[in-house]
């Protein structure tokens, strides 16, 4: 698996008002940035003319040294997306690795 892809990872705190807990993303910072090998996955676009989006969803292996989390988001190529789901990681053998699920919404 070649790592040829630049992938950054923030993190964003928790919130807190006086009706619910959010991600504060305006204070979101980078926990990690490296090498990725990205692949499609799925996309998927709207069929009502009324609700123009599309959706993308992509497949992201990273060095088994990043720590990324389901509450997550990762840049990629400019364009930023959720993580879905929890990461898997895979800690045997020659190809160590975290696998991520990648989905992202363009308007």
């Amino acid at each position: 698996m070649r790592f040829d892809d630049l992938l950054d990872i923030y993190r964003a705190p928790v919130v807190q008002d006086a009706y619910t807990r959010r991600r504060d993303w305006d204070a979101a910072h980078r926990i990690w940035s490296g090498p990725a090998s990205v692949q499609p996955y799925n996309t998927f676009e709207d069929q009502d003319p009324s609700n123009e989006t599309a959706s993308t969803t992509l497949t992201a292996y990273l060095p088994i040294s990043a720590e990324p989390k389901s509450s997550d988001r990762v840049l990629y190529n400019g364009v930023w997306y959720e993580v879905l789901g929890e990461p898997a990681r895979w800690d045997q053998g020659r190809l160590r690795h975290v696998k991520v699920r990648l989905w992202g919404v363009t308007h």
